[in-house]
C-alpha cells in the first residue's frame, strides 16, 4: 500500500504548493492561465512525444488493453447517455465523460505500477490507448463544438493535426512505429521541457482552487458525483467484470487491469477544460473528489486481489 500513498502524497503536495502560490498572488492574476498554456502549448507535447517514442508499441496488443478499452468507454457511454437525456452540451458532455474514464496514468499510474503492480511498464498500454486514441477524438470534438467548430468541414475534421498534445503523441508513435532513434541533442532538450508538464499542471490545478467553493457543490454538483461515480467504481467493476466474465483473466493481469482502470481522473483534463474554457468547475472537482475516493478503492482493489 506504500506506493498508493506515496502516489497521492506527491500529488498532494504540489497540488498544495500551488494553492499557495496562489493565496500569496507569486505568480500575479494571469500565472494559473500561463502554467496552463505552457503545459498545453508546449510541455504536454514535448512528454508524450519523449514518452511514445521510447516505448515498444507492441504492448496495445494484448488483452488487458481491449479491456482497458471497453471499461472506458463504458464509464464514458453511461455519462454521455446521461447528458443526452439532461440536454447538456456537447463541450460539458465531453469534459464530463472524460472525467468518467480518464485515468490518471502519468504522474500517479507510474508510481503505482511500480510499488504496487511491480512493474511501470504496465500502465503502458493504458497511457498509449489515452494518448494515442481518446485525447484526439475528445479534443476534436471539444474543438468542433466550440471556437475551432467555423470553417469548412474538411478543414474542421484535421484539428488533431493543428493540437499541440495530438500532435506530440501522433509523433512519438510514428518515430517508435518507424524503429528510429532520436539523436541526444534533440530528444535531451525535449524531454527536459516536458518535465515541466505534471508539475504546471499540478500546479495550476492548485492555484485553481484558491477562492473556490468546496467540491461538488452548485450548479455542476450532479454532474461531478456521477462522474466520480463511474470512474471510482463503474470503471472499476466493469474492468473486473470484462476481465474475468470476457478474456479470462486471473491473478496479477486481473489485479493490473482493475487496479489501472480504478485510477482517479486525470489533472490534465482540468488543463484541456481550461484551455477550451468549459465545464472548468466541473473538471477541477471531479478530479479532486476521484483522487480522494480512489485511495481508499486502490487499497481495497489490492487488498481484494492482491
Amino acid at each position: 500500500m506504500q506506493g498508493v500513498l506515496n502516489g497521492f502524497a506527491v500529488i498532494a503536495v504540489v497540488i498544495g504548493v500551488g494553492y499557495v502560490i496562489g493565496r500569496l498572488g507569486s505568480l500575479g492574476e494571469q500565472g494559473r492561465e500561463v502554467l496552463t498554456k505552457l503545459a498545453f502549448h508546449v510541455a504536454s507535447p514535448a512528454l508524450l512525444f519523449t514518452t511514445l517514442a521510447r516505448t515498444d508499441l507492441s504492448v496495445v496488443f494484448s488483452s488487458r488493453l481491449l479491456v482497458t478499452a471497453l471499461s472506458t468507454a463504458a464509464a464514458a457511454g453511461v455519462f454521455v447517455a446521461v447528458g443526452a437525456v439532461r440536454g447538456w452540451s456537447v463541450g460539458r458532455t465531453t469534459i464530463g465523460a472524460l472525467c468518467s474514464s480518464y485515468v490518471n496514468s502519468g504522474n500517479l499510474g507510474i508510481p503505482i505500477a511500480v510499488y504496487v503492480l511491480g512493474d511501470a511498464s504496465l500502465v503502458a498500454p493504458v497511457l498509449l490507448f489515452q494518448l494515442v486514441g481518446v485525447t484526439p477524438v475528445a479534443l476534436t470534438i471539444l474543438d468542433l463544438s466550440g471556437k475551432g467548430g467555423k470553417g469548412p468541414l474538411w478543414l474542421r475534421l484535421l484539428t488533431p493535426l493543428r493540437n499541440p498534445i495530438a500532435v506530440g503523441s501522433l509523433a512519438g508513435v510514428a518515430v517508435s512505429a518507424a524503429g528510429l532513434r532520436v539523436p541526444a541533442p534533440v530528444m535531451d532538450p525535449l524531454t527536459l521541457i516536458g518535465g515541466m508538464s505534471v508539475p504546471a499542471v499540478l500546479l495550476a490545478f492548485g492555484i485553481s482552487l484558491c477562492g473556490s467553493t468546496l467540491p461538488g457543490r452548485g450548479p455542476d454538483r450532479r454532474q461531478v458525483l456521477l462522474a466520480v461515480a463511474l470512474k471510482t467504481v463503474g470503471q472499476p467493476v466493469a474492468a473486473w467484470a470484462l476481465a474475468t466474465g470476457v478474456f479470462g483473466l486471473r491473478g496479477a493481469p486481473l489485479l493490473d487491469v482493475v487496479v489501472t482502470s480504478a485510477l482517479p481522473a486525470a489533472q490534465n483534463l482540468y488543463t484541456y477544460a481550461s484551455s477550451y474554457r468549459v465545464a472548468e468547475r466541473l473538471a477541477r472537482d471531479a478530479i479532486l473528489v476521484s483522487t480522494v475516493v480512489s485511495v481508499p478503492v486502490l487499497v481495497l482493489v489490492a487488498a481484494l486481489l492482491g
